[in-house]
């Protein structure tokens, strides 16, 4: 007889954003509906003619939370992780935990392209005795999952996910794996992007993905919305401590919320487009909700992937509708990247922290921008302003799906 899976909780969360310097910063500015989107005012955008000339930067520089020291030694991607992982480990309460036992698992969708590029343009005007001698360690992707597991003593892994925009939420998932199958009693998970940088900006331009409303920055990302024209990019890291109930309980850990559920698909549809009936994406939310052991009618929200493209807005709304039939009637659905713009591999970390904190504080966050409603998303969406999600448990569901058909859903539940 098989013992029972153990139960994975939510101990600690930390973040930071286009929203906010923590995770609470973050929350809070969510719910208040602020944007966090402004103009670029870096030289490369003339410099390079660039089509999109705006995007979604930190609040707080990374300069006034890490050490001149770190900052030289690692690429913003992995100094966002390590901000966060930090912020996570304290607010989960420093937990005493065997490092043979303590995993962390970071994801990325690009990773260091910042340092890629830059040591590409001092070789090609300086020659290769410039190139900086940390140029390797510092690009690499699983960077950040390897600074977290230095940073912590973390030992039982140091993984790293690299599927696009749900890298962050499949690194979670993969949180939880480690968790129930006996390998790690805590898991600091998450995800982290650093990409603002005229390369990826060109690039994502040049497959018309971005946002063109240079003359309105905040209001460009307007998920559901009949006149949206693309996502716009954000920047990084979100990061959740995940330990097993046993662990937590033992140590008098404050318990957010539980990871009940993960479902992961892929499309193999197209290396970009998503499958338009949501086949890939109903799999992985219906996957996720049956691995909660749970109904759809026990859903009583879910934190969107809702880019604010014409495409994928529209094939999520058909998966939530193939998923989950009428039930999704009842549902609360939110598209917060209408706020933080889009982390790419952060994206779905961020999410989960939301999805925790509607948990906790019973609120589903708001879409903004939101002037004239597609007619094709017949879902409730909430809409400028917090929506109370009741008594009783919740059940919520964060959706990130990324180019190369990945998908993946989380369900958190109370506790």
């Amino acid at each position: 007889m098989t013992s029972p899976r153990p139960t994975v909780v939510v101990t600690g969360l930390g973040a930071t954003t286009p929203l906010g310097g923590t995770a609470e910063e973050t929350w809070q500015a969510a719910l208040a509906g602020r944007s966090g989107v402004s103009a670029l005012d870096a030289g490369w955008v003339e410099e390079f003619e660039l089509p999109v000339t705006f995007a979604a930067h930190l609040t707080t520089p990374v300069s006034e939370v890490l050490k001149k020291v770190e900052t030289k030694r690692l690429d913003p991607f992995a100094q966002y992780a390590l901000v966060a992982a930090r912020e996570a480990w304290e607010n989960a309460g420093a937990p005493e935990v065997d490092p043979e036992r303590l995993a962390s698992a970071v994801g990325t969708g690009i990773g260091g392209v910042q340092t890629l590029l830059t040591a590409w343009e001092t070789l090609r005007t300086k020659g290769p005795r410039r190139v900086y001698p940390l140029s390797i360690p510092m690009l690499m992707p699983n960077s950040a999952a390897g600074t977290v597991s230095l940073e912590f003593g973390a030992r039982a892994g140091a993984h790293t996910l690299v599927s696009a925009c749900s890298s962050g939420a499949e690194s979670i998932g993969y949180g939880a794996h480690l968790i129930r199958e006996g390998l790690a009693d805590v898991v600091i998970a998450g995800g982290s992007e650093a990409s603002i940088h005229p390369l990826p900006i060109a690039g994502f331009a040049a497959m018309q993905a971005l946002s063109t409303r240079n003359d309105s920055p905040e209001t460009a990302s307007r998920p559901y919305d009949t006149g949206r024209d693309g996502f716009l990019l954000g920047e990084g890291g979100a990061i959740l401590i995940l330990e097993s109930e046993e662990h937590a309980k033992a140590r008098g850990a404050n318990i957010i919320c539980t990871l009940s559920g993960v479902g992961v698909s892929a499309d193999s549809y197209h290396i970009a487009a998503p499958e338009p009936e949501g086949a890939g994406a109903s799999r992985a939310m219906a996957d996720a909700v049956r691995d909660a052991d749970a109904d759809p009618t026990d859903l009583c929200h879910i934190n969107a992937h809702a880019t604010s493209t014409p495409v994928g807005d529209i094939a999520e709304v058909a998966a939530v509708r193939r998923a989950f039939g009428s039930a999704a009637d009842h549902m609360a659905i939110s598209g917060t990247k209408s706020m933080t713009g889009h982390l790419l591999g952060a994206a779905g970390a961020l999410e989960a922290i939301f999805s925790a904190l509607a948990i906790r504080d019973r609120l589903a966050p708001p879409t903004i921008n939101i002037e004239n409603l597609d007619p094709d998303v017949d879902l409730d969406i909430v809409r400028d302003t917090p929506r109370p999600l009741g008594e009783g448990d919740l059940l919520v569901l964060d959706n990130s799906f990324g180019f190369g058909g990945h998908n993946v859903a989380l369900a958190f539940g109370s506790y």
